[in-house]
């Protein structure tokens, strides 16, 4: 197996993300050398349950030795696990763990989860700890999808500059010229995190409706968006500072909060306005006008987020599946393309998607 992996050969592997939505653990199957991809493979999810996620909300911001963070890890783990343990004839696995706490600007980051226990569970290499390097190096520490949106934009046959945007709990994109030889190459990738992604609006319906989201955009579909609201919130530091930049998932402070006063539709639909207006504002910064913008993550779901965004940006717009891609997999498929690149050596970060100093290749291996 490592033979194979360090000549370059494509291999089966596994990658998994449980992100800041809190919603569950994807986890899918890539067939790819760490430069191209070969072939998608078969895929799972197992949702977290109530008592799991209230376990994990508990621990978010905390850091590891505080009250709360040993739960969250065997959490953590035993999802995994149970849907890891689905998937046979792996080379080896990529685990990126449960985020809890973000703060690049003191180069710390805490995802929870080990993966040498999952590597023991499951009797395969696991690669884990994907951010430390790059952090130690002076980067941001995310986001760290870009070099795998770069062999994406390939794959698709992308010929002109074009943006992937990832609509988690936090939102991403990356601005990729698909011309360059190589992701790390000068030009080739910028990326960095717009803003809220679905984190806000999915806290806001837990606490006014009890429900995990606004299914579909239906209840922001009903609303009207307060621009002074949506105004105040685009006028945060962050959105002046240039990037690589990120946030942790309540890194724009409390935004549910800055609602309060609205109706549950109306605070709907200013959210997820704010979302889309933080897209929009991330233009300012690609290089060149991309040809188009893929979407991945849950919040392609929401139909009013998407026709916002639609409406905000000047490209066309289209969830990834319009490319032939699967955007509820795209991010755990993304951490088994670096599970292989840190096998090989290969840089999985460099200066234009995370701020780093120089190309780095994060991530550890834990054997069975």
């Amino acid at each position: 197996m490592r033979r194979s992996i360090q000549r370059g050969g494509a291999v089966r592997v596994l990658g998994t993300m449980s992100g800041t939505s809190l919603d569950g653990v994807d986890a899918a199957v890539l067939v790819t050398d760490g430069e191209t991809i070969d072939a998608f493979g078969d895929s799972a999810f197992r949702p977290y349950t109530q008592p799991e996620r209230a376990v994990l909300r508990a621990a978010l911001g905390r850091w590891p030795g505080e009250e709360g963070v040993e739960a969250a890890a065997e959490v953590t783990e035993i999802a995994h696990a149970e849907v890891m343990a689905g998937f046979a004839d792996l080379a080896m696995a990529g685990f990126h763990g449960q985020t809890l706490a973000h703060d690049p600007d003191g180069g710390r980051t805490h995802q929870a989860g080990s993966g040498a226990v999952l590597a023991r569970a499951l009797g395969v290499p696991v690669v884990w700890d994907f951010r430390s390097s790059d952090m130690h190096l002076g980067g941001q520490g995310a986001p760290l999808a870009p070099f795998y949106h770069f062999a994406l934009a390939r794959h698709i046959g992308a010929a002109a500059p074009m943006v992937f945007l990832n609509l988690g709990g936090v939102g991403n994109v990356t601005w990729i010229d698909p011309a360059r030889p190589r992701p790390e190459d000068a030009g080739a990738l910028l990326a960095f995190d717009t803003g809220p992604g679905g984190a806000a609006l999915d806290d806001l319906m837990l606490a006014r409706r009890g429900v995990a989201r606004d299914e579909g955009g239906a209840l922001a579909a009903l609303g009207q968006v307060d621009r002074e609201v949506v105004r105040a919130f685009l006028a945060q530091r962050y959105f002046r500072r240039m990037p690589p930049k990120s946030l942790d998932r309540g890194g724009l402070g409390d935004l549910p909060g800055m609602v309060a006063h609205l109706g549950d539709a109306d605070a709907a639909a200013t959210l997820a306005a704010c979302t889309a207006a933080a897209v929009a504002g991330a233009a300012q910064h690609y290089p060149v006008r991309p040809a188009q913008m893929l979407v991945a993550g849950g919040g392609r779901h929401n139909a009013t987020l998407m026709a916002m965004i639609a409406d905000a940006v000047e490209c066309p717009v289209a969830p990834v599946e319009a490319a032939g891609l699967d955007g509820d997999m795209l991010e755990a498929q993304a951490f088994g393309f670096l599970a292989v690149r840190v096998a090989r050596g290969l840089p999985t970060s460099c200066p234009g998607t995370t701020g780093v100093a120089a190309a780095v290749g994060g991530g550890q291996i834990s054997r069975p």
